[in-house]
């Protein structure tokens, strides 16, 4: 019920991001540096068997391989290929073709980042020959006479096609991820990255799905904007979440239910009737005493400098028999947890901790009027020990974070700031099986 009420309120149609990620210049190294990517281009370059100027290619090696950040603008990739060429038996050269291309970011129609090529120059000149090509070979090439035998067009297209795997990377930067059975998180680009000389800056929107159906989010008060890193950073990647970011989480995890509880409880009617008289009237026989916690308002996360707190509002039905339950009182509790944040891979482990504050009201009653000194007496421990605990289970699985496929977070830290959590890490591809 809580959900189809929900889609009855209007969606805040305004787009604002609620976390996101910095890609800083060592992160940038990492992921060029991968030998894959040399292997890649040797593997192309020998299947294609490219001639050059009617001369047969044996051998492609990749001798350097740069990425460098343009300001404002994109990506600068430099290739420097050293072609093995044999014009005639027994003779080979070695040819330096040199590729320079500029690489931008765009948001397709789909909603994905894509890498696109806006530029790409190659040049070749000679390197080296063997002795008996040195005896025998006319003067050197001209640079434009070593030009002409470039066909930039295939050789473009190639760089391009290097731009493929990245770019099925990116794709699943927007894929669903469960977090329950029935929810799921996904992370949206608002617009094309950000290139600036501290990284590569992406915001993003959080969406959440229950039941298959999108959410309506409650609306953040302050617009989140992504905090300028640390220039000294040696971290590969920086990422960011504002508090509506985590009080969103649980808004959608109250919302698919996952968190409506049913707690048992060392109490049976007649312990309860020792201490309210109107109980005996209610229940003839001893039955065990059950809590079933629902949420009356949802649940808020705030973040302060060095912590992080869940501040929980539940209404606690008391009563007892099975499957018949038959409620007897209603307790209102206003409680607070500090939370825990931790990173395993690419999830977020979130857990509350011990309860620090919590207090406890009438809101119904059966059997009377009950002072708050005794709902504590009898129901406080219970609930101490086991709402934590049981939110720790739906909990327990983690939340996805942003990532694209085969990468995983190493080497992080947890940084709690007021109203946003930064989380610096580094990146490390993982191996390919298969």
């Amino acid at each position: 019920l809580s959900i189809l009420l929900s889609l009855l309120v209007p969606t805040h149609t305004t787009r604002s991001p609620d976390c996101g990620g910095i890609l800083t210049p060592s992160g940038l190294s990492y992921r060029k540096s991968r030998p894959r990517i040399s292997h890649a281009i040797s593997r192309e370059g020998r299947q294609q068997h490219f001639s050059v100027h009617g001369n047969q290619i044996n051998s492609v090696k990749v001798a350097e391989l740069s990425l460098s950040l343009i300001p404002d603008t994109g990506l600068r990739l430099s290739i420097d290929v050293d072609l093995g060429i044999t014009p005639a038996p027994s003779t080979t050269k070695v040819m330096r073709l040199s590729i320079l291309a500029d690489i931008h970011v765009e948001m397709n129609p789909e909603g994905n980042l894509e890498l696109v090529t806006s530029a790409c120059k190659p040049t070749l000149e000679e390197r080296q020959s063997t002795e008996e090509l040195e005896r025998s070979a006319p003067p050197a090439s001209s640079s434009s006479d070593v030009d002409k035998q470039i066909n930039v067009d295939k050789i473009c297209l190639e760089v391009s096609k290097l731009l493929l795997l990245p770019n099925e990377h990116l794709i699943s930067l927007t894929a669903q991820f469960p977090i329950t059975p029935s929810c799921q998180v996904q992370y949206l680009p608002l617009a094309a990255p950000v290139f600036s000389k501290q990284g590569i800056t992406i915001s993003l929107q959080t969406t959440f799905q229950v039941a298959g159906m999108a959410i309506p989010l409650p609306v953040s008060p302050v617009p989140f904007s992504m905090p300028e890193p640390e220039s000294s950073s040696p971290s590969h990647f920086t990422l960011a979440f504002s508090e509506h970011f985590y009080t969103s989480l649980f808004f959608a995890l109250e919302m698919a239910g996952a968190f409506n509880m049913t707690i048992p409880s060392s109490l049976t009617t007649a312990t309860v009737a020792q201490k309210i008289t109107q109980m005996g009237s209610l229940f003839q026989e001893d039955l065990p005493v059950m809590l079933q916690a629902v949420f009356r308002s949802s649940p808020r996360v705030v973040l302060e400098e060095g912590k992080a707190a869940l501040k929980l509002f539940l209404t606690i039905h008391v009563g007892a028999g099975l499957p018949a339950f038959q409620s007897f009182l209603s307790v209102n509790v206003d409680m607070s947890a500090g939370l825990l944040l931790s990173i395993a891979d690419t999830r977020m482990m979130i857990s509350a901790a011990a309860i620090e504050d919590i207090e406890l009201s009438l809101a119904a009653s059966d059997v009377g009027s009950v002072p708050a000194a005794l709902l504590e007496e009898l129901f406080l421990p219970t609930i101490r020990e086991e709402v934590p605990a049981q939110m720790n289970v739906v909990l327990s699985e983690g939340v996805f974070l942003p990532h694209v496929s085969s990468f995983t977070y190493t080497d992080v830290k947890v940084m709690i700031h007021k109203d946003y959590v930064l989380v610096p890490c580094n990146l490390e591809l993982q191996a390919r099986t298969g």
